[in-house]
């Protein structure tokens, strides 16, 4: 297992991890290099068309990257929220639908929010294979992808149930994946902050 350190250095060389965060153990990179990103995406067995979310340490650093995001309606927590994209910033992360991303602010502490305090923003997806179980624990992450990275940070048993993805883009607020948080929950949360 690896330290904080060694897990930002493999980030910033633009080398895949495995980091934890508040759901499930993620497989992650930078998400400013298609090449990085690509190969994520083949060491889980899953297509390019498919999408893949920013995870970042807060609100702010998403918006560095993606300014026209409407922050208000960016949940924290145990959420993926899919949220236009009029400019197209990081196409390879979008699957087929260019115009939207999908962004994460997990709430974290210790190790995990340490990485991400250091690097603001990774692109990531559960560290599975595609379609298999969402992992809760270092050992429940497949061999051939802790074999194929270059750091693995340890913090012990996680909840084990991934984000609840909300997608923004439509006309009404929609529930696209009903994880950690129930979809009434989950849409309740955006109507509040809609009224805000």
């Amino acid at each position: 297992m690896n330290t904080v350190e060694e897990a930002v250095a493999a980030i910033e060389a633009g080398k895949l991890v495995v980091i934890p965060t508040d759901t499930v153990y993620g497989l992650a990179c930078r998400p400013d290099r298609e090449d990085v990103v690509r190969a994520l995406s083949a060491l889980k067995g899953r297509s390019s068309e498919q999408p893949i979310a920013l995870v970042a340490t807060s609100v702010d650093a998403l918006l560095e990257l993606i300014p026209e995001l409407p922050a208000r309606l960016v949940l924290t927590g145990a959420f993926t929220m899919v949220a236009p994209n009029p400019a197209r910033r990081l196409p390879w992360l979008a699957g087929t639908r260019e115009d939207t991303i999908g962004v994460r602010v997990p709430e974290v502490s210790g190790a995990a929010a340490a990485v991400l305090s250091r690097v603001g923003v990774v692109a990531a997806t559960s560290a599975n294979l595609h379609n298999r179980a969402d992992p809760g624990r270092i050992a429940d992450v497949p061999d051939e992808i802790l074999a194929r990275v270059a750091a693995i940070l340890d913090v012990g048993e996680l909840p084990g149930k991934a984000s609840t993805v909300v997608d923004l883009t439509g006309p009404e607020p929609r529930v696209l994946r009903e994880g950690a948080v129930p979809a009434a929950e989950a849409l309740a949360r955006v109507a509040d902050a809609v009224r805000q």
